[in-house]
């Protein structure tokens, strides 16, 4: 199978943040309404949902604050080795080799894997578990 055919939907954009508080406060003028926090390590994450578009933020010192200043986008998988094995098959270059967990966000946690696309674009595939 193609990892295509192991992707279900577009599940978020990721954006890091100097002021996560601020990021919160920003988009909830706009609508969006805040879906979950979360700590991993010493970094803080927010989920923002207006309609269908979620957005991650978190801060951590990786901003770019220009131009093109989005992270990643993110599909939904809900069969992450088989994406992952798929992925491999493609010759991707991954971000980090190999399926990370994420035991601290959600109930019971992610499962993600990063490649880049053709523009050194990072595209994140994730099952929440």
């Amino acid at each position: 199978m193609a990892l295509k055919d192991f992707m279900t939907d577009f599940q978020h954009i990721g954006i890091p943040t100097n002021d996560l508080a601020a990021t919160i406060a920003f988009y909830e003028q706009l609508g969006f309404k805040v879906l979950g926090r979360f700590e991993n390590g010493p970094k803080h994450f927010a989920f923002l949902q207006f309609g269908h578009l979620t957005i991650e933020a978190w801060d951590g010192g990786e901003v770019v604050a220009a131009d093109g200043a989005i992270n990643h986008f993110c599909m939904d998988t809900n069969d992450i080795e088989g994406a992952y094995e798929a992925a491999v098959a493609m010759n991707l270059e991954f971000v980090k080799p190999g399926i990370q967990d994420i035991p601290t966000f959600w109930d019971n946690g992610t499962r993600i894997f990063k490649f880049y696309g053709p523009n050194r674009e990072v595209i994140e595939v994730c099952e929440i578990v």
